[in-house]
């Protein structure tokens, strides 16, 4: 299984970011997603996550109403729409896919099995 993420990179306070995650080696369509996030120093935190429908999502307080999950299951791939950015959603963000089909959405991090190698934003103010 590898997951792929894109779309990280600097941003200014305020600005958008599209992050994308690339799938292949399981059924994606079957498989509940995750984004997760590690900032330096500090744990690796949930951000959002989707069921494998695309039907159900959970958001971490703090990007509630600032980004949106989302998934193409045509395309094995999966969204986070960071809108409103701020210097504290600096961080290495993570792709990760429960392994178990179609197994309910889970917000933390042991709960997924397979992690994409992350992809840095950086959000200046």
């Amino acid at each position: 299984v590898q997951l792929v993420e894109s779309g990280g990179g600097l941003a200014q306070a305020g600005d958008s970011l599209r992050l994308s995650c690339v799938a292949s080696g399981l059924t994606f369509s079957y498989n509940s997603m995750g984004w997760f996030r590690q900032a330096p120093g500090k744990e690796r935190e949930f951000v959002a996550a989707i069921n494998w429908r695309g039907t159900s999502t959970s958001y971490a307080d703090s990007v509630k109403g600032r980004f949106t999950i989302s998934r193409d299951n045509a395309k094995d791939s999966m969204y986070l729409q960071m809108n409103s950015l701020r210097p504290e959603d600096t961080a290495v963000y993570y792709c990760a896919a429960d392994r178990t089909p179609f197994k309910a959405l889970g917000t933390d991090y042991t709960g997924y099995d397979y992690w994409g190698q992350g992809t840095l934003v950086t959000v200046s103010s």
